[in-house]
């Protein structure tokens, strides 16, 4: 697991609130996120999880608080800011067209070009090519580039997701509940591949109501309840079934803080 060697957070998010009216959804919530670790942000639905990532990956403004990356303030107008910062989003759709090959769906919006006679044409050779080598890399051996994405198992379109968003620069990966929708053996695809992104240095940010797949992969938790932190811990400084009890409602990390060395 991570052990943090560098002592900048990637990201910070300090303070953050949001409001919809009268309706308050993040009331102060402040997590950071370090290069090269799973930071996994856990809750119960309605917990203010989905508005969080949101905010940090500038589909939602921050009623109050701030976003820092790579030690700069940051104010994303939409989230097409938060990815040219190197901030990337999968969610649970996965933003893909099963009928489509997986290459064409993997360079969808970033489409390579070669110019034949002075017009540009899709570059079918490359982006064939890369399509099978960053599969291969994250564990995935496709029968071939054109092969239909939605003849891929749920694990494996995660997976090409997730390849696809570490190919175009992505310096942090938001994951929205990946696992929430697999089997057993699906989900541990996605968990290796989660290891794999971690080790090349990326921050990872894991979002899961599964505290059993959080804690396969996690060097730190987070835990949200309604709309509020209860405070962060470390891997080795909790047990699965405080992070359940916490989830609920039972228990805030703060109490632990003797206990936990005082990462809280």
């Amino acid at each position: 697991m991570n052990t943090r060697t560098t002592h900048q957070p990637i990201i910070e998010m300090r303070g953050i609130e949001k409001h919809f009216g009268s309706v308050i959804a993040l009331a102060g919530v402040s997590v950071d996120v370090y290069p090269g670790e799973c930071h996994c942000l856990l809750g119960d639905n309605g917990a203010g999880k989905s508005t969080f990532i949101k905010t940090m990956s500038g589909v939602h403004k921050p009623t109050r608080g701030e976003i820092l990356f790579e030690g700069r303030q940051m104010h994303f107008e939409d989230p097409r800011d938060a990815i040219a910062a190197g901030i990337a989003t999968v969610y649970q759709d996965l933003a893909m067209i099963p009928l489509m090959s997986v290459s064409r769906n993997f360079f969808m919006g970033n489409e390579p070009t070669r110019k034949i006679a002075g017009i540009p044409f899709f570059d079918r050779a490359l982006a064939d090519r890369v399509t099978m080598e960053e599969m291969r890399q994250m564990g995935i051996n496709l029968r071939g580039p054109d092969q239909a994405v939605g003849t891929l198992s749920g694990g494996e379109r995660q997976t090409v997701a997730i390849a696809r968003a570490v190919h175009f620069g992505a310096k942090v990966l938001i994951l929205d509940e990946p696992t929430s929708a697999l089997g057993v053996r699906q989900t541990a695809n996605v968990l290796s591949t989660i290891d794999k992104v971690r080790k090349q240095d990326i921050a990872v940010v894991f979002i899961t109501h599964n505290v059993r797949h959080a804690m396969a992969v996690g060097d730190r938790f987070t835990v949200l309840n309604r709309g509020m932190t209860l405070g962060t811990a470390q891997r080795g400084q909790i047990q699965p079934e405080e992070l359940q009890d916490m989830m609920a409602g039972g228990q805030e990390l703060v109490a632990l803080e003797g206990s936990l060395g005082g990462t809280v």
